[in-house]
């Protein structure tokens, strides 16, 4: 039987000790604060972000460098077989392009996997992945069954402040003031991988209410009689975080629910306080 080694990067939400835990390899994703370089997960924690973030220092995304994706995989390649590598989802990055084209250099050993999710869907999709391999699919038959479940996944975000969506030019000024002035809160929604508009709400308690409503009515709907994996998700404070798991439990009882920590390539155009829904086809 094959090995095959496992490889993701921070938009999953996976922690480097856990990954550790899993046997997943993990990249830490690049971040320019101030014009200096930071890696999530090792040079860059989310408190550390965040606390840069609200002292006003500039951020932006970026991406791992193709040297660094191909020494990985070239250090795995003489230990594994094959190597099953999970960058976020191409409508929101041009990183699974990059990785794509990269792995030309390992024909058959590496496969790229664009199931079109991030963060806690995407988290779904590395686990699921992991107990396809334990059961002895070939990394090819994974990849495959995982590009056609792409769309079995909902996400829902409420935005708490408008400010970043504001610098990165998705809301205008004017927006964003009137929106202030009226308290409006954003809840976007990813479905097929895109970041859409989905709803307005007056205030947060409403726009939970809004997230709350649209993943139940997906779980009865489009998804119903499927076996989907439940999460909550949040930027910012763990104690925000803490109350969201519960009322998303509470909503729910009948399942568990997981909570994730929104990877920092969100929080760079969401900033703190932004709460999240969503499911996943486990």
């Amino acid at each position: 039987m094959s090995m095959t080694a496992i490889v993701t990067d921070t938009n999953s939400g996976i922690s480097p000790g856990e990954a550790e835990k899993l046997g997943i390899f993990l990249i830490p994703m690049p971040f320019l604060i101030n014009g200096i370089q930071q890696l999530e997960g090792e040079t860059c924690t989310p408190e550390w972000f965040f606390k840069r973030l609200n002292e006003g220092a500039e951020v932006s995304t970026s991406q791992p460098s193709p040297d660094s994706i191909l020494k990985l995989w070239g250090r795995l390649l003489r230990e594994y077989d094959n190597v099953l590598h999970f960058p976020m989802s191409s409508a929101l990055s041009s990183s699974c392009q990059t990785a794509r084209a990269l792995s030309r250099e390992y024909p058959g050993r590496v496969f790229v996997v664009d199931n079109r999710r991030i963060s806690v869907t995407l988290l779904q999709s590395v686990l699921q992945a992991r107990r396809l391999v334990a059961e002895g699919n070939s990394a090819a038959r994974v990849r495959e069954i995982l590009e056609r479940e792409s769309l079995e996944s909902s996400a829902y975000l409420a935005v708490n402040t408008l400010k970043y969506l504001k610098k990165s030019g998705r809301v205008t000024a004017a927006g964003a003031a009137m929106a202030t002035v009226l308290n409006l809160k954003p809840v976007l929604q990813i479905q097929g991988g895109k970041l859409d508009a989905f709803r307005k709400a007056r205030g947060m308690a409403q726009a939970e209410r809004i997230m709350l409503e649209a993943l139940r009515a997906d779980l009865n709907g489009r998804f119903a009689g499927r076996d989907m994996a439940l999460f909550a998700a949040y930027s910012g404070a763990a104690a925000a975080g803490a109350a969201w798991l519960k009322k998303v439990q509470a909503a729910f009882p009948e399942q568990e629910v997981r909570l994730g920590i929104l990877p920092l390539s969100i929080c760079c155009h969401v900033g703190d306080g932004t709460l999240a829904a969503a499911c996943a086809k486990r």
